[in-house]
Formats: C-alpha cells, structure tokens, sequence
C-alpha cells in the first residue's frame, strides 16, 4: 500500500499558506514541515534568552489555526521539526489551540536531542535524531508530531517506519526513505525553484501555452508547488506534486536536490547510512520521477551535535566608489579607517573592493564600485561607535564623490556553528506520546565507521579530434550548492551519457580551483557518482565559522554553483 507525505516547507519563513494548499490540493496521508537549519537553531536560541516559553517556530502555530479542522476532516497527520528547541512547549500550544478551535487531536513530540547543558558556552547545543520515535508516536495514535532537532530525511523515514512496520535493520527501506526525505525537505527546490535549467522550463511552459493554456500551466515558476512522495514498502517512492500546481518535476529537479547539502556517495544519518551512489532515477510520466535501487548501510556509531555559540559582535560599512581612480581612491580610503581603528583595533577586520563599475557607464551606478568594510570583536563598542565614528568623519576629508550605502549601526551580534559527535548512547531520545507515557528509543544496536567507498569507475573518455568552443560550463551542466556549517558543497551534473564522458574527465579538482579562485588554497574533494551523472565537490573551510558568523558575500554558498557555471571552458561543439 502507497504512503502519500507531502511538505509543506523548507525552512522557518517559507510560503505560508502551503500548510493549506497541500491539504486542499489532493490526496495525502501525511503532511510533514521542515522549520529548522543551523541558523533557525541560533535564532530560536536567542529567543528563548529573552523568553524561556519561546524557542518554537510560532510561524507553524498560525498556520495550524488556519487548517487544523481541515487536516482532521481529511485524515491526514501531521509531523514537523518546528519544536526547535521547545519541542514540548509547542505541544502543549497546539493542544490549547486544538481545545479552543474544538477540535479533538491527538498531540504527541520527541525529545532528548537537547545537550546545551552538557556544552557550557553553547547557547544551543542539540543532536540530530533519527526517525524512530516519530514513529512511536504514530503507532501509538499520534495525529500531530512535533520534534526539536531530527534529521531533516526523519521527517519521512519516521512515518514511512510507523506504516510499514519496517525494523530498526531494515537498512534499504530506510535509505529509500531518507532518499525520499532528502528530496522533500527543502520545499519547492525539488519542483523547480532555485533550478540551474530554470529558463528552459519556462520557454517549455509558453510553448506550451501558446498551443492551450493548459499544456504550459503545470510548468510555471512562478509560484511552484510543493513536493509529494508516494513510497511504497520496499522504500522505493515516487516523487510528484499535486494536480494543476506550478513548477514541475522531472530527472533535473530531482537531481538538483539529492546533490544539495550533501558530500560523497554515503549520506550519514542517524538511523541508515543511504548510498547515493546506489540511487536509480526515471521520468514515470509528466511531473513524477521513480526513485528505486536504493541500498542501505548500518548507520555510524555516533550522532551528529550542532553547537551554537555567540561569537561576539559584527559591524560592516560599504564605501561608494565613482568613476575614476577607483584603486587609489580604495587605498586612500583603508589607510584613513586603519588610522583611525588603530586606537582601538577589532580583533577581526576584513575588506572587499567588488568591481561592478565598468567604464563611460551611463549611469552613476553603473559607474560605482563598493569596498565593503567587516570587523569583528567580542567587545560591541570596538564595532560600534568606533567604526561608526570613523566612517562619518570621513565624510568631507577623504576620496571625491564619498558617501556610503548605509551608515554602520551600533554592531550586530553573530554567531558561530560548530558540530561535534557523541556516542548514540548519550542520547536520551524518547517519545512522549499523546497520553502522557514517555517511551524511549533504543539507539542503533549495529554501526559502521564512516568511510568513503573506493572511487567508481569513470566512463570512457570522450574521443579526441572534435571542434571545442569556448563557453559557459552553464550551457551543459547544471549545479545546486549549499552549507554544512564552514564548509561548502557544489553538486554538478548533466543529462546525457556523452555529457557525462566529458564532465568525468574535465571537471577536475584542478580545474575547479581553477574555474573558483577562492577555493585555490582550500582543501577540496571530488565525489563521483554514476547513477546521477553527477560530479560532488565539498569544499572545507570556504565559510568559515559557518551562515551566521556572515565570513563571505555568499554566507550559505547558495551561489557557488551558479558561478560555478558561470565560468569558461572548451566544451565540445557537440555539446552545445
């Protein structure tokens, strides 16, 4: 029997009236919401310091109010991380919800990932659990689930566990399950929002509206809809959206999304070790895609501990730079400000002069560059008034044409991610049913160290001798990028077999360095993997203490890909 879970978000802020779009859109038996990332932890953490009831995701208790009847009349349960931190107090919130609006919900949640205690200096410190006592609660007759700090996959892989009755060993089904859960978690971004080939979709979709409106609808970007995964028993699923919705679904956007915020070819998680490399994906007709061949592995034998911590305070200040004598005038500018922070020098000051002038621009914007000042310290006044005064005096006493985006404030504090691992047994996971009965989940009894499989075989080389041209990577390849804490990953791949042969042996770790000269110094690993056409890069240390410490342009290197892609190259003319 199918087990129809939808999505109906990727992260705290997303569209709002999704919660009701999927219950009114078709058919489902579960609805899951995804609320949590490194940075809603440090959030919903400085939240609960002005408030100890605080640190839930309140977006999900509005949403909730607009369609808790809804999901009752319709049977579907709902199981979501917006517990954040206050896994428990959220409960009890939509239970007095529930007795308000008169609607009569079984609500049970999921503790024990929070070990702030055991990480003095942390204002966070939560570990990520598996799906198992999610699935508790749903055997035991739960309606609505709400957890802290699970993995994002356990959203899926715990009612998929409840419904199948699948045992804690039975590691292919839960890898097909996590595979599924990883597709969905983000939302629309496997229904083609962020998509590299955005611009091809969307030629499709007015072709095919200038032949009848309704042959293009199901393809606009506008407004994608949510994703949906009909899994079966064997953890095999189908990843579709519900009837008439935007965006669309195929090989592509699939693709995109299992390479996102992901490394090598086995993708750890606290329950099953999932092998992408095992992964087998097919178009099963128009906006549905088969996942299938998933193979599974004992998870590793200890759990995953994000730490947020305060790093001190963050101030930053853009110099306007018009027209001429752009360099000198940078210069000018660093010596004054560094004359002047001398007194009391921040412990972190970085600069960046980006170029977006070009010459004879016939706007004064056009004409501009920006140097962008950052420091850091753990004293506020450092970044505070000090640089605030700096800056302003400058105002008639340094480079022609000055003045700035935005004047510096009084400094921002930021925070640091961190992950560390414990033994699996240090971890109280429990499931606190609906009726108050507090059940724990055993840890993994069987384990494997983690470690990277041998390097497949790469395809044939492609042949020698014909027309190159130099061109965007872009144009044949797509790429989705993303964060774990200070490292980067930047999945690329491509839709043909002859595309393949070329990507296997061009896209070298060489050549990416060389195509991203900020990763020149850093350590940077290649991860193939067959199945997908796809080629994985992580990237160590490109973001430094991680989304919230704000280190580069791009804090979550959300972009990385597209200016991956961006970057010549000679590609064979038959590519093109």
């Amino acid at each position: 029997m199918t087990l129809r879970i939808g999505n109906a978000s990727g992260f705290y802020g997303d569209r709002f009236d999704a919660l009701r779009e999927m219950l009114t859109g078709g058919e489902l038996d579960v609805l899951t919401g995804d609320y949590l990332a490194e940075l809603t932890m440090l959030i919903l953490g400085r939240d609960r310091l002005k408030d100890p009831g605080a640190g839930y995701a309140r977006t999900f208790l509005r949403q909730l109010e607009d369609c808790l009847g809804l999901a009752h009349e319709r049977g579907v349960r709902i199981v979501t991380n917006a517990g954040g931190l206050n896994p428990a107090g959220l409960a009890d919130a939509v239970r007095r919800l529930a007795d308000r609006l008169g609607i009569p919900v079984r609500v049970a949640h999921v503790e024990g990932d929070d070990l702030t205690a055991a990480h003095p200096g942390s204002l966070a410190a939560h570990a990520y659990l598996g799906g198992f006592g999610i699935a508790e609660c749903l055997r035991a007759g739960a309606d609505i689930v709400v957890t802290g700090r699970v993995t994002d996959a356990a959203l899926v892989t715990g009612p998929a566990a409840a419904h199948f009755g699948w045992r804690p060993e039975e590691y292919d089904r839960l890898a097909g399950a996590v595979v599924a859960g990883h597709v969905l978690e983000c939302g629309t971004q496997a229904t083609g929002g962020n998509y590299a080939f955005f611009a091809e979709a969307e030629a499709e979709a007015g072709a095919g509206a200038g032949a009848g409106a309704a042959a293009g609808a199901g393809r606009d970007l506008r407004r994608p809809g949510f994703p949906l995964a009909e899994i079966h028993e064997d953890g095999s699923c189908v990843i579709t959206k519900h009837p008439g919705t935007g965006g669309l679904v195929d090989v592509g956007t699939v693709t995109a999304q299992l390479l996102y915020e992901t490394g090598g070819a086995r993708y750890a998680g606290p329950d099953v070790t999932a092998r992408l490399d095992s992964v087998r994906l097919s178009q099963d007709g128009p906006d549905r895609v088969r996942i299938e061949g998933v193979r599974g592995e004992a998870p590793p034998p200890t759990l995953k501990v994000g730490r947020n911590r305060l790093g001190g305070f963050r101030n930053e200040v853009v110099f306007v730079l018009t027209g001429l004598d752009i360099e000198a005038k940078a210069a000018l500018v660093r010596e004054q400000m560094a004359d002047a922070l001398a007194k009391s020098p921040p412990s972190g000051v970085s600069w960046d002069l980006v170029r977006t002038d070009r010459p004879d621009a016939d706007t004064e914007e056009t004409a501009s560059a920006l140097l962008r000042l950052v420091v850091r310290d753990r004293d506020q006044e450092t970044v505070g008034r000090a640089l605030t005064g700096a800056a302003v005096e400058l105002a008639l006493a340094s480079y022609p044409g000055f003045h700035v985006l935005a004047p510096p404030g009084r400094g921002a504090p930021y925070g640091v991610f961190e992950d560390v691992y414990v033994p699996h047994g240090e971890v109280p996971h429990v499931a606190v049913l609906h009726d108050g009965r507090r059940t724990p989940v055993p840890p993994a009894q069987d384990t494997l160290v983690l470690q990277d499989p041998p390097e497949p075989p790469l395809p044939e080389p492609p042949s020698d001798g014909g027309p190159t041209r130099r061109a965007p990577l872009g144009l044949v390849a797509g790429a989705r990028s993303g964060d774990k804490g200070g490292n980067a990953n930047v999945g690329v791949w491509v839709r043909s077999d002859e595309a393949w042969r070329w990507l296997a042996h061009t896209l070298t770790v060489d050549t990416f360095r060389r195509l991203l000269p900020e990763t020149a110094e850093l350590k940077v690993t290649r991860h193939v993997l067959p199945n997908l056409r796809a080629l994985n890069f992580t990237v160590e240390g490109l973001l430094g203490e991680g989304v919230a410490a704000q280190h580069r342009f791009d804090p979550q290197a959300k972009a990385l890909g597209e200016w991956l892609r961006s970057r010549h190259l000679d590609i064979p003319e038959a590519l093109l």
